[in-house]
């Protein structure tokens, strides 16, 4: 592949990567969940399954300790985060989402499957499912990061 196709490329991805990150974000916002912005979005991923200290979250996000625990006193602000004592550290606490949080959760979830709804009618569902293999291969693990 020469260098010119190579930057093709990985414009095309990273524009497919930020208008899918902003859709989601515009479609959150028109459900209801004012003042959210995509990295509030990237934390809730991390929170989502179990929760996660602010420890946890930095690395998660890549930014330092003091970012990420200023992004958590903003969303604990909004509702839609809550900090709980930590089962298995008396020192930490765990960041978990409230059910407003989760509710964002749902709704940035509703608007990926519209966005990746308008690939399938744009490629074929077979054409989609063959990409996201593709991608799951290149990168398998994450994390997936705010771009500050």
């Amino acid at each position: 592949m020469q260098n010119s196709e190579a930057m093709a490329l990985s414009a095309a991805l990273l524009a497919a990567a930020g208008g899918l990150t902003q859709r989601i974000n515009e479609g959150v916002v028109a459900r209801g969940f004012e003042g959210m912005r995509p990295a509030h979005g990237f934390a809730f991923a991390r929170l989502a399954p179990d929760g996660a200290t602010v420890t946890e979250l930095a690395a998660h996000l890549g930014v330092t300790k003091q970012a990420a625990s200023q992004l958590v006193d903003e969303v604990v602000r909004k509702g839609y985060v809550e900090r709980r004592p930590h089962p298995g550290d008396a020192r930490a606490r765990l960041i978990v989402l409230t059910e407003r949080g989760w509710a964002c959760t749902r709704a940035a979830e509703e608007t990926a499957a519209e966005v990746v709804g308008e690939w399938v009618e744009l490629l074929g569902e077979g054409e989609v499912r063959v990409l996201g293999e593709r991608l799951a291969r290149i990168a398998p693990y994450g994390p997936v990061r705010p771009a500050w």
